[in-house]
């Protein structure tokens, strides 16, 4: 793999799931990213990849896959969800980089990103990762920020920001920080063998205002009412997308579960302290119950 993949937004050592979505007001847009979530995951699975998992916010919303296995750059990210979720045979914890994902071909029926893309700077490279460790057939679900939302193209048209929200170009507003526009979502989706199937336009009601006059459960009743207006356009802050890899179900199993991020080989031999790559002599470690391969030691 090449050493020089874009730069990752890392969020060790940080406090988001406590100041940004426990004490920051965000209850509504949980809830009405809940509501997405039921429309667009399928009824059962065997195995999702979580990426960007986070704290494990939405981990207890797949409760119809029997597996899943949780992804993020950052360890303490990790940890966090390890000690809200527990250890068990259900959830395994993974440490990594989306631009070169720990995983063996087509290993997974499922997979969501969450909150995620805004901070890649190479959405194209990660969807084509994404593609390559799942099933042909599978379910990913998929959420980004839409450039082309409401207030941006108000504050366009009054003169009140430079960039245009109708360009395909993706807006950088701070470092490592993106808006993406629809159609340039669907393209790079398309173009790493995914099948769009479904979209739904959530947080309609992302206003500081309302969110303080209004009950939450009336702006998530509202709010999931008007998702269904997704497959007609996306004007909202978040956009949600039900896509289905390209090609027939196989039976097929990998071969390993995990492969060298390093040098793409299948990794053998676990023991209580990680991985020893028998091709490139890297060595993963497990760090209390976690997989890390964010990088070479």
């Amino acid at each position: 793999m090449p050493d020089n993949l874009p730069p990752i937004c890392d969020y060790e050592n940080s406090d988001y799931q406590t100041t940004f979505w426990d004490e920051g007001g965000r209850a509504y847009e949980d809830q009405a990213e809940a509501v997405a979530l039921r429309r667009l995951l399928p009824p059962a699975g065997k195995l999702m990849l979580e990426i960007g998992a986070g704290a494990g916010r939405n981990t207890p919303r797949y409760q119809a896959y029997e597996r899943v296995v949780l992804m993020d750059y950052s360890l303490t990210q990790m940890q966090q969800a390890q000690a809200r979720l527990g250890r068990s045979e259900r959830y395994t914890y993974v440490a990594a980089d989306v631009y070169r994902l720990p995983f063996g071909d087509t290993l997974f029926d499922g997979a969501t990103m969450i909150r995620v893309l805004h901070h890649l700077a190479e959405p194209a490279l990660a969807f084509q990762q994404i593609r390559r460790v799942m099933q042909p057939g599978g379910t990913f679900v998929l959420e980004f920020a839409s450039k082309q939302n409401l207030k941006a193209i108000l504050r366009y048209l009054l003169r009140r920001q430079n960039w245009s929200p109708f360009s395909l170009d993706a807006v950088e507003f701070v470092p490592l920080n993106f808006d993406f526009h629809p159609k340039a979502v669907r393209g790079w989706l398309a173009e790493a063998g995914f099948n769009l199937q479904r979209q739904l336009t959530v947080s309609h009601f992302r206003i500081g205002l309302l969110k303080k006059i209004v009950p939450t459960k009336w702006l998530v009743a509202l709010d999931s009412a008007a998702q269904l207006t997704g497959d007609w356009w996306q004007l909202t802050p978040s956009v949600f997308t039900r896509s289905q890899v390209v090609g027939h179900p196989s039976r097929t199993v990998p071969v390993r579960f995990f492969r060298c991020p390093q040098c793409a080989s299948p990794l053998t031999d676990e023991t209580p302290h990680g991985f020893d790559c028998p091709q490139c002599g890297t060595h993963w470690p497990i760090v209390d119950g976690i997989y890390d391969f964010r990088g070479k030691e």
